[in-house]
């Protein structure tokens, strides 16, 4: 696996920590397995950073700034075109099935091909300045709090909802100009009008013949898709017209992850960036229709961080849909299992002296059916010599960064099974916010990840696994106090 790219300056190390997660998040999308997903990671960062650092140096060198994505779109769109890479050097098996046929289709040659037939939305957020285009995408696609952006962004927050609603608008007025500077027929310059008045209103009301149309014309439905603000279609707009291929699930991703930080009461400091000095430049005078409104958004988001009840209510009503800690559940249908079979004591996630025996004591107190002994007197001093147990779990540290990391398990069964739940405990504080193959929950220490509907059933001797993201300060020692379905598992 190539190693990971070496920041050269503040500004790289703190582009990386932002952006690392959503790199891999549509990488894994693009990808066959975890091992994979993290080689094109790391390979489309290095691209990108490559591509950011010339476009910098070209602009210094003309005077100006060159229109270019912001970073998170470049960076995925780095991802698009390693993986591209791939297919042409033979790697196309590691591949998503899909996106290999996607790869080969007149779908991806719109994204190389001329710029005029481009879709409309990648050309409409290169034609914004920078420092709009990286608001646009933050609050729309990365589905970040304005505050969070307003942080990183070097923003005012009180007035970070105006701006957000102007660049809405700068945003609409260059799709409508780049809609009609592409080569169209008669038909469709026929509408271009009508589908520029319907998508101002607010009621959402098309005519019979526009919406036949739209159903039919690909490029004039991508048209509507930017231009109509209203009705929450811009992120769905943005996400597919630039990304391409996987858009649409990146984008729930995305939103899945923004609400994981924003339940899990995430560090201002880990949402920050370096100061962007083109924030003011591209800053214009706003007027304060909308500064009640984002004051409305800052109360519910304050009410929505305030801490919860943090110990008992999670095992006292399963189905809930937060965590003690405050952390949306990914799957409100699932429930953290009780720890029957673990030694009283083993849940303590503080790392004391007993911390690291827990396994093996677990393993000697817990429930002996799993096992499959039949006498009930004798004590065995070593049975995993003398058992074969239920399940063997491998934990794996894929990648660590200043504040957080990639992680995978994987649990093996001598049993089928049917639907699965595998936990584990973290000693050191250890927040998760993504998992992959799997829905989570996390209650302190706890972490409980649930089968997803395409991986339920397992055979026996089989294996399932899950990959996640976390965060994590100070120390980052390995997981601990693994079990399947209850049932405690050892280490392979």
């Amino acid at each position: 696996m190539p190693d990971l790219p070496t920041p050269q300056d503040a500004a790289e190390a703190a582009l990386f920590s932002e952006c690392w997660d959503a790199v891999l998040s549509y990488a894994d999308l693009c990808t066959a397995g975890s091992t994979a997903a993290t080689e094109l990671a790391t390979e489309a960062f290095s691209l990108g950073m490559r591509e950011a650092r010339e476009a910098e140096a070209a602009g210094r060198g003309a005077g100006r700034r060159p229109a270019r994505l912001p970073r998170i779109p470049l960076l995925l769109t780095a991802v698009r075109t390693t993986a591209a890479e791939w297919e042409t050097r033979g790697l196309g098996h590691r591949l998503d099935p899909d996106l290999r046929l996607w790869l080969n289709s007149d779908k991806a040659a719109r994204y190389t091909g001329p710029p005029l037939q481009r879709p409309i939305a990648l050309r409409g957020l290169r034609d914004l300045q920078a420092a709009d285009a990286e608001l646009l995408w933050l609050a729309e696609v990365e589905a970040l709090p304005l505050s969070a952006v307003a942080r990183r962004l070097g923003l005012d927050p009180a007035t970070v909802g105006d701006e957000l609603a102007q660049v809405r608008g700068l945003f609409r007025d260059r799709s409508h100009r780049n809609h009609l500077d592409m080569p169209m027929d008669a038909q469709c310059r026929s509408y271009a009008r009508l589908l520029d008045a319907v998508t101002r209103s607010t009621s959402g009301e098309t005519p019979d013949d526009l919406s036949h149309h739209l159903a039919r014309c690909r490029q004039c439905a991508e048209a509507a898709a930017c231009l109509r603000l209203h009705g929450g279609g811009l992120p769905a707009a943005l996400a597919g017209g630039v990304i391409g291929w996987g858009g649409l699930a990146y984008l729930e991703r995305r939103r899945r992850a923004a609400e994981v930080r924003l339940g899990s009461g995430r560090p201002a400091a880990l949402e920050s960036g370096p100061p962007n000095p083109g924030a003011h430049k591209a800053k214009v005078v706003r007027n304060g229709l909308l500064v009640a409104a984002v004051l409305v958004s800052l109360l519910a988001l304050a009410v929505s961080m305030m801490p919860g009840d943090d110990t008992g209510n999670s095992a006292a009503k399963p189905g809930t849909s937060a965590s003690a800690d405050g952390e949306p559940v990914a799957n409100p249908n699932s429930s953290v299992p009780a720890a029957t079979s673990r030694a009283p004591g083993s849940a303590d996630p503080s790392p004391t002296a007993d911390g690291n025996p827990s396994e093996s004591t677990g393993a000697k107190n817990s429930d002996p059916e799993p096992q499959g002994t039949s006498s009930a007197g004798a004590e065995e001093p070593e049975p995993s010599e003398s058992v074969t147990p239920f399940c063997q779990v491998e934990y794996t540290l894929v990648n660590q960064w200043p504040d957080g990391f990639q992680g995978a398990v994987t649990v093996t069964t001598t049993e089928a099974l049917s639907d699965w739940r595998v936990t584990w405990s973290f000693k050191d504080g250890q927040k998760m916010t993504q998992m992959w193959d799997g829905s989570f929950t996390q209650s302190g220490a706890k972490v409980t990840a649930s089968a997803a509907d395409y991986n339920k059933s397992v055979p026996a001797h089989g294996s399932l696994s899950v990959g996640f993201l976390a965060t994590w300060q100070g120390r980052n020692a390995p997981a601990y106090d693994f079990s399947l379905n209850g049932r405690e598992c050892v280490k392979s």
